[in-house]
């Protein structure tokens, strides 16, 4: 198998592209990397292209060893012929190579090779046979033999009937049909067999669709109800069309047929339909969790690189009844000023008084920019209290509502207790509220990608491959945007390109030791900092008032010489002069005559250099928005259909986004009420954090499930 070709064609590249980029990942550089530094090399493949080539290509390579594996084990049993060799090599899956494996595969004990010890091998090749040249019951009689427990005329069928329906079993062609068969006109069903509190799996209490029409996210569902035990899940479909195919071989030209129907039929209900559901439903389950991975990757990015609030100033606000609400501001560089409790929320008025009279010193002498309020119990209270505060007092304070996802996940961890080992944890959430505002990659990145609320059925899935992708899309996000190298946690600097979690705490402990980095090359002291990772994370960690200016760019030392040469020629002060004057500068410039002059460069990195000239240190995410708040919608026994409110996207699903009201349950928007022109895919119109308009279309207070409208607002 042509590895690198095959992936050409999967993925519409060409096919020097992907030997470009396989060779580069084999020599262990990173895709981060790739993308940004070796343009040339690969044609330009972007993160997501390259993403989806690395995956494959251990994919295909494993596809492969496993081939090599099961041709040389037929082959030493003197089995394999040209032809079985040449259906292991066209095979297109793992699943097609174990078929087509499986009479080979050395087995444990089964009914067929207990009978065939018991030597009834002959007595079912003349079953098979189906010529009718002895009398069946006297030739099975001289199979009787008492010391291998053939005790009996219908012991020794019985026994030869297991050997031909494992025979049949075994047959890759038939299983291969029967799945194909399934897949075009079976169906899933489910049946209740126990109803939970809040009937979350009613609507599939009797529920049947094609297995070629559902959707990923009902397998989904359905699988968390069998999981939960309140739902059983099975295959509907014709047998007789299934029995029938294999009938021409074994039955319709044998003289013994109604015992060969009960070979098929054993075959088919003992053997192969119970392993082909599984497979099949194996099959659907990872292709709905791929589904919901790419989902969930989508959104996790939209948080990520949710726009950052810089150079403000923030208190975090975690409101609760209880234990009353907790707030921390946080100055512009997201060092903790102080942190207190308020009983905004309290059912005392003297309490609430006394709470919003002590706010209003804090806002009053603080000139605090954002209120980072949790979404989480008594939000919409708090969020009362708090407006009120600022209307009254004419602040110039906005309230931003921040998800509470991961917060205490944070709180409670390691690292927030290494961070602040004197706070309690309550008092920690309020901390990473405000810096969740202020800047969401830096702070998320402290809590397992799984953790932040922007999923769905994440603990039904296959948590290896899960992690793995969504610490991919973050490695991507930091990398994107690059890392301030002197205020960096080890957090981030784990998914730095080339920097592994032992070398995020190395460097961690040399600024503790040594102070700031002044310029990049200081890097390579860092213990354990080898030459190859030092290549791989260099252009993205950022050094401000250093020795180098270009250590504030994305530019990679290795391009110094080349970025210095075009400063010079067209005398620019990276730091000094503005972008309008570089710009003006730069008309002068001849990329032709400086490729013609340095031909190693290429144009797409010397486009690179060029455009951090003009913006360097550039931030490539925006000015956040800020949603304006419904005050007189505070629980969702407050809400009426009909109702248009601001709500903020938490959550992007295939079947529709889930909308932060701020009435302490999502509302949903389905797929169909998004907008009125026809869309397949929400993550095309709408991000994880977006400001959108809903109204409210339905309200079921018991089952606390809220359906909301876009479209409806557009076409009033």
């Amino acid at each position: 198998m042509n590895i690198n070709l095959k992936i050409s064609e999967e993925l519409n590249l060409k096919e020097s592209q992907v030997n470009a980029a396989v060779k580069l990942l084999d020599e262990g550089n990173t895709v981060p990397f790739i993308s940004r530094y070796r343009k040339e090399a690969t044609g330009n493949l972007d993160d997501n292209n390259l993403r989806k080539l690395e995956e494959r290509l251990s994919y295909l390579r494993n596809l492969q060893e496993r081939m090599n594996t099961v041709i040389k084990s037929i082959d030493e049993q003197g089995k394999l012929t040209p032809e079985l060799e040449e259906k292991i090599n066209n095979a297109k899956t793992l699943s097609e190579v174990e078929d087509l494996y499986r009479p080979y595969k050395p087995k444990k004990k089964t009914r067929a090779s207990i009978a065939k010890e018991k030597g009834l091998v002959p007595l079912a090749e003349y079953l098979k046979k189906g010529e009718n040249t002895k009398d069946l019951n006297e030739y099975a009689a001289t199979f009787i033999n008492e010391e291998k427990k053939v005790l009996t005329i219908d012991d020794a069928i019985n026994g030869a009937k297991d050997i031909l329906a494992e025979e049949i079993s075994d047959d890759a062609s038939y299983r291969k049909y029967i799945k194909e068969l399934i897949y075009s006109i079976g169906y899933i069903k489910s049946k209740e067999v126990k109803k939970d509190e809040k009937d979350t799996y009613g609507n599939y209490a009797d529920y049947k669709e094609a297995i070629n029409k559902l959707p990923s996210h009902r397998l989904l569902a359905i699988n968390r109800g069998e999981k939960e035990g309140c739902l059983k899940i099975s295959f509907d479909y014709d047998y007789d069309s299934i029995a029938h195919y294999i009938w021409k071989d074994w039955v319709n030209n044998n003289f013994y047929k109604d015992i060969m129907k009960d070979v098929v039929d054993d075959s088919l209900k003992r053997l192969i339909l119970p392993s082909v559901e599984t497979e099949i439903y194996n099959d659907l389950f990872s292709k709905a969790e791929d589904k919901s991975i790419e989902v969930f990757k989508k959104n996790t990015k939209s948080l990520l690189m949710y726009p950052p609030l810089k150079g403000k100033r923030i208190l975090g606000f975690d409101p609760g009844f209880r234990t009353g609400c907790k707030y921390a501001l946080v100055n512009e560089n997201g060092i903790p000023q102080f942190v207190g409790v308020s009983h905004l929320t309290a059912n005392s008025k003297e309490e609430i008084k006394k709470a919003k009279a002590d706010l209003t010193l804090v806002l009053k002498k603080n000139n605090i920019d954002y209120i980072a309020l949790g979404n989480g119990t008594a939000s919409r209270e708090a969020e009362a209290e708090l407006s009120d505060i600022i209307k009254t007092n004419n602040f110039k304070t906005k309230i931003y509502i921040v998800s509470e996802s991961g917060a205490s996940v944070y709180s409670a961890s390691k690292l927030g207790e290494e961070e602040f080992p004197d706070l309690p944890v309550e008092k920690r959430s309020a901390i990473s509220l405000a810096r969740r505002l202020q800047d969401p990659l830096n702070e998320l990145v402290k809590i397992d990608p799984k953790a932040i609320g922007v999923g769905q059925y994440q603990h039904d899935m296959n948590q290896t491959k899960l992690s793995t992708s969504l610490g991919n899309v973050v490695e991507d996000c930091v990398n994107q945007v690059g890392v301030n190298l002197n205020n960096a946690s080890p957090s981030i600097l784990k998914y730095v390109s080339g920097i592994s979690s032992a070398l995020a705490a190395n460097i961690y402990e040399y600024l503790k030791d040594n102070g700031k980095f002044t310029n990049r090359n200081q890097i390579k002291d860092v213990k354990k900092m080898g030459p190859k990772a030092f290549e791989q994370c260099a252009g993205f960690l950022r050094i401000y008032d250093g020795d180098e200016p270009l250590d504030t760019t994305s530019v990679h030392p290795e391009s110094y010489k080349y970025a210095k040469e075009i400063l010079k020629l067209t005398k620019i002060n990276l730091l000094e002069d503005e972008q309008e004057v570089k710009e003006l500068k730069l008309k002068s410039f001849s990329k032709r005559d400086f490729l013609a002059k340095y031909p190693e460069l290429g144009e797409l990195t010397l486009d690179d250099i060029i455009e951090e000239i003009i913006r360097p240190g550039r931030d490539i995410r925006d000015e956040a928005q800020i949603v304006e708040l419904n005050n007189d919608v505070k629980d969702i026994k407050d809400l009426q259909v009909g109702m248009t409110l601001s709500g903020t996207v938490r959550n992007i699903m295939d079947f529709g986004m889930f909308v932060d009201i701020n009435v302490h349950q999502d509302g949903l928007v389905h797929i169909s009420e998004v907008s009125n022109k026809y869309i397949k895919d929400i993550s095309q119109l709408y991000s994880i954090g977006d400001i959108v308009k809903v109204k409210v279309i339905s309200v079921d207070i018991n089952k606390k499930r809220i359906g909301l409208s876009i479209k409806q607002v557009e076409s009033n």
